[in-house]
């Protein structure tokens, strides 16, 4: 899809701390720097992929909304059934195979963003792919993180795995992130991978005044609550974002900068923000990662980025 990952370190998220004209500096710059991204050859034909995807994905939208969950669960281990591509992962590593993920998705969204996604991770071997949906009228992230741990746990008690993974895309990093960091959620998600996710806040939250999106705002308390210290998190972190994010702004914002997690930031040039979860760079990236399950959160096969161990 014409998409390269950039190996240069992220900046770091820099907040508006609710200052008005810092906000409209950040718009003006955030938009300085999309147009840059836009008029490159892999800028214009990750929009027009974009646009495509939207079209797409809103013909898909009413299926998403049948059902709270959706599961994909290989039974049993047999594997003389299966294609040689999902093969090859639970004859290698069978516990990453069959490790649990469960794709939680953004605001006024529902799980079909992860049409794409959910097959691509069937289709490279893992057996046991959940889906959530929570409500559009969602108007707290850590409600919804609550809400989202009780989920993780019904999966952890139906599997029997201790520790699952989850991705979350747009606001539903966010509230993975806050399950994770603040509610003990570390305790059973293994890697957070988040796509696009807010996770210093986005300008974009000043256009409406609710309860929601005042703490989506760069520098709001639950910011300032997520900055603050983690004590021995054991989730690995692997966050895309994308200079052509046109939700999350400033695009950089997007990425996750904190000194007390393991996280591995992942820069894409020319990818909107709801062709994330269908980006091959990105669910190839994803499938590689998850067929690791080391404590570290190292990566164990040549060729694979490691993954940077936790400061302490």
């Amino acid at each position: 899809m014409g998409v390269a990952a950039r190996a240069a370190e992220t900046p770091r998220a820099v907040g508006a701390a609710g200052e008005e004209s810092r906000g409209h500096r950040g718009v003006l710059d955030a938009a300085r720097d999309v147009v840059g991204a836009l008029f490159t050859p892999t800028g214009l034909a990750g929009a027009a992929l974009e646009a495509t995807w939207m079209g797409l994905h809103l013909g898909l939208y009413p299926l998403g909304l049948l059902g709270s969950r959706a599961s994909d669960r290989r039974q049993g281990y047999r594997l003389e059934h299966l294609p040689p591509s999902q093969r090859g992962l639970a004859i290698h590593n069978v516990e990453a195979a069959e490790t649990p993920i469960l794709l939680v998705h953004g605001m006024v969204d529902n799980r079909s963003i992860f049409t794409v996604l959910r097959r691509g991770l069937v289709r490279r071997g893992f057996g046991q792919i959940e889906t959530m949906n929570y409500s559009i009228l969602t108007g707290d992230i850590r409600a919804a993180a609550a809400r989202l741990g009780a989920e993780v746990e019904r999966i952890v008690e139906e599997t029997g795995y201790e520790r699952i993974h989850v991705i979350g895309h747009s606001m539903g990093g966010l509230i993975a992130r806050y399950y994770v960091t603040r509610l003990g959620g570390d305790a059973h998600v293994h890697t957070l991978v988040t796509l696009g996710t807010p996770h210093a806040g986005s300008i974009w939250a000043y256009g409406w005044n609710n309860g929601l999106t005042r703490q989506l705002r760069p520098g709001s308390a639950l910011m300032e609550e997520l900055a603050g210290p983690v004590t021995d998190c054991q989730t690995r972190f692997i966050v895309y974002w994308s200079d052509l994010d046109q939700v999350v702004v400033p695009q950089r914002n997007a990425a996750l900068h904190h000194e007390d997690l393991n996280v591995h930031n992942i820069a894409l040039h020319g990818v909107g923000h709801m062709s994330l979860p269908i980006t091959a760079t990105v669910v190839h990236g994803i499938s590689a990662a998850l067929a690791h399950l080391d404590s570290s959160g190292a990566t164990v096969t040549p060729g694979v980025s490691a993954l940077r161990t936790r400061r302490h």
